[in-house]
């Protein structure tokens, strides 16, 4: 059994995608769905031997990917893999600007290092990776199509607050690089995923792991969504269907930011999960409710 995508086959077929942050979570998971629909990946990543362990996935799977370990906050590194997977691959048709990370925390508490960490991994290194694609060969080859992944931070983000601070400015880089860069063919969009089921959520400390649990019963689906919905929204943006979309955002978040104290969230199991990912894992933490559950 392959990836099960809802797009046609060979879609991506001979062209070449980056996927920062592809070691793990959504992009890994977005990378096997490119894979699935033609597409060469370039994976990039702080652990090669995560990005390793993708690319056998993907070679399993009777697909092509290059690792390519980069810390995006570092500039010179940035310009340097952007250049190395052109001297690979000869091209980059499309980016998914997916790397970053956060820890929570009051902001009362936050240092100034551990802001600008934060803000670095989030909005500084993915402007720095856009750069580097648009200007080492979008600009100048025809065009292609950037997508930054950000977050549910419409309102606000606390806990998270220099996440938010970040991700929001990295939806309004979005809109920015849209106009400036269409006269080279190039579409810049934003995906949002909210409360996503990804391996993310095994890192965070134990009580804000209590928290994670608590989620699904405030969203109005009723449920947390799947890689596999965020991926879906990110290949669609990278297609040819999304031609006359750009500077735009998609949200992949069940209406949560929607929701209001006044109006009530019945109990409800009509939201159905879309799952396409063969290799999908329930985090650990989900993974013991399930274990409980079955035992009563």
């Amino acid at each position: 059994m392959g990836y099960r995508s809802i797009f046609r086959p060979d879609l991506f077929a001979g062209q070449t995608i980056v996927v920062t942050g592809g070691g793990s979570g959504i992009g890994r998971c977005t990378a096997h769905e490119l894979v699935a629909l033609g597409a060469k990946i370039a994976l990039v990543g702080r652990t090669q031997e995560k990005l390793d362990l993708v690319a056998t996935e993907i070679s399993n799977a009777g697909g092509f990917a290059t690792t390519h370990s980069c810390d995006i906050r570092d500039e010179e590194k940035v310009v340097q893999t952007v250049s190395d997977i052109l001297e690979v691959h000869g091209s980059i048709n499309g980016l998914v600007n997916n790397a970053g990370g956060q820890f929570p925390a009051p902001l009362e508490s936050i240092s100034k290092k551990g802001w600008e960490a934060v803000v670095n991994n989030n909005l500084t290194g993915g402007f720095l990776f856009a750069r580097e694609v648009y200007t080492q060969w979008m600009k100048e080859n025809g065009g292609g199509s950037i997508v930054n992944i950000i977050a549910d931070m419409w309102t606000s983000m606390p806990g998270m607050g220099h996440s938010g601070a970040a991700r929001k400015g990295m939806l309004s880089f979005t809109e920015t690089a849209a106009v400036e860069w269409a006269q080279a063919g190039v579409r810049v969009n934003a995906v949002a995923p909210g409360w996503i089921m990804s391996s993310g959520m095994d890192t965070y400390p134990e009580w804000f792991q209590e928290q994670l649990k608590k989620l699904a019963s405030h969203n109005p689906a009723k449920r947390m969504g799947t890689e596999s919905e965020t991926s879906a929204a990110i290949v669609f943006l990278l297609s040819e269907a999304a031609s006359f979309i750009s500077g735009d955002c998609i949200r992949v978040d069940g209406a949560a930011p929607n929701a209001r104290l006044h109006w009530p969230l019945p109990e409800h199991n009509n939201s159905q999960p879309y799952n396409g990912f063969h290799l999908a894992v329930t985090p650990k933490i989900f993974q013991e409710d399930s274990s409980q559950d079955s035992n009563k």
